[in-house]
């Protein structure tokens, strides 16, 4: 099995999403949309109003691979659930992973010129697909009662750290 490529490969934003255009119509298309790893988008109390809201906002645009994602919102979540427990905050994970990533894997090494096809057919199979950020774009939203401020800060903090990129948290007081 190949390993995943990492995520500094697919990082940066590109002016438009790349899409093949063929002179051969069955061929202008991205086959198939890769499984997505991210299970749930609303977590906690959901229907519940809360006096705070803080925001997970990037500082740059950037490519964001959905196993981050998932990874980042995991981290926020464990660290909110154990404190205050299910009904004590709300989190949001406000993008998604529609850009469809692709790799045309080339082998090297003794045998290579068997292997591969070179630029004949270099569009590339899908592996992953990520969620295309845009400065000062939120990302986590996560609304906490005045009691548990500390602690939505600290989660989404660690949150930042499973992420690339520098993140800014914003507080905001609802009335």
């Amino acid at each position: 099995m190949a390993r995943l490529r990492k995520g500094k490969s697919y990082r940066n934003v590109e002016p438009r999403a790349y899409t093949r255009i063929s002179k051969y119509k069955k061929q202008s298309y991205v086959p198939t949309r890769p499984h997505i790893k991210i299970t749930k988008y609303d977590t906690g109390a959901k229907n519940r109003k809360f006096d705070y809201s803080l925001s997970l906002v990037s500082k740059s645009a950037l490519q964001l691979r959905h196993q981050a994602l998932e990874s980042a919102r995991l981290t926020c979540n464990r660290t909110l659930e154990k404190v205050a427990g299910n009904t004590g905050y709300s989190m949001k994970l406000l993008v998604f992973p529609h850009h469809v990533l692709r790799e045309n894997p080339t082998a090297t090494g003794a045998g290579a010129d068997r292997m591969s096809t070179g630029m004949k057919m270099s569009f590339g199979k899908t592996i992953g697909s990520a969620a295309r950020i845009k400065t000062g774009q939120a990302v986590f939203n996560v609304g906490v009662n005045k009691t548990h401020v500390d602690l939505a800060k600290q989660a989404l903090k660690k949150a930042s750290k499973k992420l690339p990129n520098s993140y800014s948290i914003l507080v905001k007081e609802n009335k």
